[in-house]
């Protein structure tokens, strides 16, 4: 039996285990007109039943997030992803949640993508695309998510990316912590495979400096020994460049020490 009201398709598709959909999968046939179905969604906002996210996509609220106003990002951003026609991986500090390094909990859902794609922000959620020139050369996983399958990059990717971007994620110092806990489960094919498609060499120096830092020796020297020709053809690099380049250069990874990085114990 067809549902007769719009509420009724959204509960069906809440039960079959959807959170979200588009304007164009409303059956327009069935429920009037573009206007009438944005009325009925409109209304339908008011009562913390959906939330609009983009011009014509919306996510469902079950009753027990109905006063926060938002779901768990993870549980839409496939669906989002597609609609926007987008390839992307879930990365920074969301992918090493995932992955169990969650001393701290993200606040802004985190997603990587070869676009530039504009945040979200409504209440209860913040949303970040972060662009990636060399998207693909990124390895990922599948990791479970609430509704299905996500793409996260892997712990030794993640680790290159949260170096990549530390700047634009609360510095050196926001990273570390997350970096700790992802070193406890490093693999070392990982990690030379993740080194070999980072693009910029100044991220693994900064990332095998790091990783000595926490006391990783054995993921350091195998991020070395796998990089032996590139870091001897390598420039100086400081650790953190939005500082001056101003510190000792007397290691490895031919890096300037210009700051003196402290995780969030």
């Amino acid at each position: 039996m067809k549902p007769s009201r719009i509420s009724e398709w959204i509960d069906d598709r809440q039960r079959g285990g959807r959170y979200a959909f588009t304007l164009a999968e409303l059956p327009s046939a069935h429920f009037g007109s573009r206007l009438t179905i944005l009325q009925g969604l409109l209304r339908l906002q008011r009562k913390n039943r959906v939330r609009r996210l983009r011009r014509e996509f919306f996510v469902i609220l079950p009753v027990e997030y109905a006063r926060i106003g938002m779901i768990p990002a993870d549980w839409f951003i496939d669906d989002l992803m597609a609609y926007l026609g987008q390839p992307y991986y879930v990365g920074l500090f969301s992918a090493a949640a995932l992955h169990g390094a969650s001393h701290q909990q993200a606040q802004v859902y985190q997603v990587v993508t070869p676009v530039l794609v504009r945040p979200i922000e409504v209440a209860g959620l913040k949303l970040r695309f972060i662009q990636k020139k060399h998207f693909t050369d990124t390895p990922t996983q599948t990791v479970k998510g609430h509704t299905g399958m996500l793409p996260v990059s892997t712990p030794a990717a993640t680790a290159l990316d949260l170096v990549a971007y530390a700047n634009r994620i609360g510095g050196l110092d926001a990273i570390l912590t997350p970096l700790m806990e992802l070193s406890e489960i490093l693999q070392l094919d990982d990690l030379r495979e993740s080194s070999r498609h980072e693009a910029n060499l100044s991220v693994v120096q900064r990332t095998g400096w790091l990783l000595e830092h926490l006391g990783e020796q054995a993921s350091a020297d195998g991020l070395a020994a796998a990089l032996t020709d590139r870091l001897g053809e390598s420039s100086r690099v400081p650790l953190d460049p939005a500082a001056p380049r101003q510190g000792s250069c007397g290691n490895r990874w031919r890096i300037i020490v210009n700051a003196q990085p402290e995780g969030d114990t």
